[in-house]
């Protein structure tokens, strides 16, 4: 697929169009100091996915010195039907929820309701006396031994808590949750599971079921349905208008197909709303959103914890949030570089750019999800940016960064 001879048409040009991204200020890139002229650079990378076949379209997002200097639509929200991208395209930013959830947490341990350190059986019962799984010499054959420890909030916020992380003992777990599934009625369940190492001793993807612990207990000590907490709490507050678990039938029309990579090109997926279910909230990564609002979101955090007025989180517990928690650990985990990175409280973090030949500055943070998203959010350039898309390609968010810096003039 090389739609290149729409492109007139589906380009969406910075000048061509008032932009807008809630009540975020606009401003021209040189004020900033970032060049128009090289962020237009942004567009022919992701164009060359396009072209390339990779991806069916993006929306990409640049916001320095609090205003946005780049907001464009790229290629197509729908293949089949030709259909521009749009700017408000909703896209499913699956593990993009995870710094949300994140947020929430911290929101509830500086109200005094948890603490990092605090056992996760304090909250749910079941998680009391976990067992560590130990190979028994047949192939996917186990026993089990009584945890050196019992897991705690701060386990779950960094993935160091082993549990259901693709090893061995994740093989006993509980199927996948499915519709009509509960936060209330899963969640107990993973206190059985048997975790795959020692608390606190390894860094290991827990994809959902850490952060979908942690909406439980969300859920538990604020007293509020984990939707309505977000809903409430953060999304109203910031003016997230659409950020939501499950898409309300007028939002459909505005969603971003979801497509698969193949040797036949790239495959419209089955199920279009990937981790997303109406029952069940799912911390890890169940949340649909746009560019728009993530910027909220994410410029909330990169102001120290307030946006336009209102205050989520001190700046204090942002610091706490984009710390390295687990020292070297997660380096070379999850396709990250072999050096030079950090992991927080759900939030990846560069340590050392240079190391990590990464195209973003030390001190950044956040986060990327299984269908391409991905923000950064950037103290040192008081900056943030994000990248939407439906198709996992993580050169697209490479050459993403290198654009986003190279427009970058002071």
């Amino acid at each position: 697929m090389k739609p290149t001879h729409l492109l007139p048409f589906l380009l969406v040009p910075l000048l061509a169009a008032p932009l807008t991204a809630g009540d975020m200020p606009l401003g021209k890139p040189e004020d900033a100091g970032m060049s128009a002229d090289r962020l237009r650079r942004i567009h022919e990378a992701i164009q060359r996915h396009v072209d390339a076949g990779e991806i069916s379209g993006a929306v990409t997002l640049v916001a320095r010195r609090g205003r946005i200097v780049h907001f464009e639509a790229h290629g197509l929200m729908d293949i089949e039907s030709k259909r521009p991208m749009q700017k408000d395209a909703i896209f499913r930013i699956a593990s993009m929820s995870k710094p949300i959830t994140g947020a929430a947490v911290m929101m509830m341990l500086e109200e005094g309701k948890l603490r990092l350190n605090d056992p996760v059986s304090k909250f749910l019962p079941e998680f009391a006396n976990p067992k560590v799984a130990i190979p028994k010499g047949t192939a996917g054959e186990f026993y089990t031994i009584p945890a050196d420890r019992e897991l705690t909030i701060r386990d779950l916020l960094t993935h160091t808590n082993g549990l259901m992380t693709g090893g061995i003992g994740s093989k006993s777990g509980p199927p996948r949750m499915a519709e009509g599934d509960t936060l209330a009625a899963y969640i107990p369940r993973l206190g059985a599971v048997p975790l795959d190492f020692q608390p606190g001793t390894q860094w290991a993807y827990s994809g959902y079921a850490g952060p979908d612990t942690l909406s439980r207990i969300v859920e538990l000590v604020s007293g509020q349905p984990y939707d309505e907490f977000l809903r409430t709490r953060i999304f109203q507050p910031l003016g997230m208008k659409d950020t939501f678990f499950y898409p309300p039938d007028d939002r459909r029309p505005r969603m971003a197909t979801l497509y698969s990579k193949s040797p036949k090109g790239l495959l419209k997926a089955e199920n279009q709303d990937g981790f997303s279910l109406k029952s069940y909230f799912s911390g890890g990564g169940g949340l649909m959103s746009t560019a728009e609002d993530y910027l909220q979101f994410a410029q909330m955090l990169l102001n120290g914890g307030e946006l336009r007025g209102k205050r989520l989180l001190s700046p204090r517990t942002v610091d706490l949030m984009a710390s390295n928690h687990v020292g070297d650990m997660f380096n070379g985990k999850l396709g990250r570089p072999a050096h030079g990175m950090g992991y927080g409280l759900l939030v990846g973090i560069v340590e050392d750019n240079v190391t990590a030949g990464l195209r973003v500055s030390n001190g950044s943070f956040g986060w990327d999800g299984a269908y391409g998203t991905q923000t950064w959010i950037d103290p040192r350039e008081k900056m943030v940016t994000i990248v939407m898309i439906q198709t996992q390609v993580p050169s697209v968010q490479r050459d993403f960064d290198n654009a986003v810096m190279q427009a970058i003039v002071e």
